[in-house]
């Protein structure tokens, strides 16, 4: 029974630079850059036939077009009680309409509505223990960075084996977006 979910990749000039991020975070279970991804929708664990049906869906999606992404800021997930370390996401109208459309087609698919409020980012670490003023600190020193941006052309449907995070995670499918 796969587990799957829909993203955005991460071009290797932009996990390098994340990259340089790690380290110093005591608690902190960094995640390696090969598997950094912006999540549209988790799926999780489906039959092969549902999964069979929602790669169709995908690929009837009428969504077209090329986007540019900026990450420009660190942030965290679990306030007082940090869980996890992400590089954020700028405000981008495409890229809601095209997580918009991943949510409607699963949906006809038969597949429940993500209850939780999409926050696009790129976790780059689990966070164990850390106290907030820690994470706050290391957010104060490392986070300011330049900018990293890049245009998305495709998306991917991906699988992971059930573990507790942070990959590896395999395309099983691509989706390309045409030129805007």
């Amino acid at each position: 029974m796969p587990r799957l979910f829909t993203g955005l990749e991460v071009p290797y000039d932009v996990q390098t630079a994340l990259s340089l991020k790690r380290g110093g975070l005591s608690g902190a279970r960094w995640i390696d850059p090969e598997n950094y991804h912006i999540t549209l929708r988790f799926i999780g664990d489906v039959d092969n036939h549902v999964a069979d049906e929602v790669s169709y869906e995908l690929d009837r999606l009428s969504f077209s077009e090329s986007f540019r992404l900026k990450l420009s800021h660190l942030g965290t997930f679990g306030g007082d009680k940090p869980r996890a370390l992400y590089a954020g996401v700028e405000n981008n109208e495409a890229l809601q309409r095209l997580q918009a459309s991943h949510e409607r087609v699963l949906r006809r698919v038969g597949l429940e509505s993500d209850a939780r409020k999409f926050v696009p980012h790129v976790s780059l670490a689990r966070l164990r223990g850390t106290p907030a003023i820690e994470v706050a600190d290391f957010i104060h020193h490392a986070g300011h960075f330049a900018p990293l941006e890049f245009t998305v052309r495709r998306f991917v449907l991906f699988s992971s084996r059930n573990s507790v995070g942070g990959g590896p995670y395999l395309v099983e499918q691509s989706y390309s977006l045409m030129a805007a």
